[in-house]
């Protein structure tokens, strides 16, 4: 993604809005998009884990497709206690909450606009979801020992999610920010779940980099 395909929800000159922002907010299409988009990765990849998990559950030896090798092996995550750390398996949560955010990128595409509640309701919605993705990598690295493909996508798909949901927030003012903030996030949007996304991507190189460059 570049500078001049940021995702943007606005006129150009959108985090120049006046102080008197409007009582409900709208998005643009590509904004819409990007919603719908992240939200089907990351229904998709919960609604596979699910069925897999369902098939481990009724024959333990049944390997899933994405069991690569000892270290991509969802197999070892699904098995693990993380993999239900709420009593159920964690992807079924994400069907129903990638879920609402389909609904919610095919209500702007509608033109649909929601007040300042709604936004920073579904801001915090996405902020939990990166905070248990990153929970979730970082027992995945470091205490399963496990890395699972599905699980990537829909870590990456929560991020993006979270810093455009976010920027969005910010450049209506619903989230209280300086001017130079507001201006980031406007221009640059993009740059943020990039750095996030790559230092995740890191993390993982060098988790196992002997077994990368055996």
């Amino acid at each position: 993604m570049t500078n001049s395909t940021a995702v943007t929800d606005s006129p150009s000159n959108d985090h120049e809005e006046p102080e008197s922002a409007p009582h409900t907010v709208g998005g643009g299409r590509v904004f819409a998009l990007m919603l719908v988009i992240t939200g089907a990765a990351g229904l998709l990849a919960a609604w596979v884990i699910t069925l897999d998990k369902f098939k481990l559950l009724e024959d333990p030896n049944f390997t899933p497709g994405c069991s690569l090798n000892p270290v991509v092996s969802c197999g070892s995550v699904m098995k693990s206690d993380q993999a239900a750390v709420l009593g159920f398996p964690n992807p079924m949560l994400g069907i129903a909450t990638y879920a609402v955010v389909i609904c919610v990128g095919m209500s702007l595409l509608g033109r649909a606009r929601f007040p300042r509640w709604y936004w920073l309701t579904f801001n915090f919605g996405t902020l939990f979801g990166v905070g248990f993705c990153t929970w979730l990598q970082f027992q995945s690295l470091y205490r399963i020992n496990a890395l699972c493909l599905w699980c990537s996508l829909a870590w990456v798909a929560t991020i993006i999610m979270f810093w455009y949901v976010t920027a969005h927030n910010v450049r209506h003012r619903f989230l209280p920010a300086p001017s130079w903030v507001r201006g980031l996030f406007a221009e640059f949007t993009w740059v943020l779940p990039v750095l996030h996304i790559g230092i995740i991507g890191m993390l993982v190189l060098t988790r196992w980099w002997d077994f990368w460059t055996s």
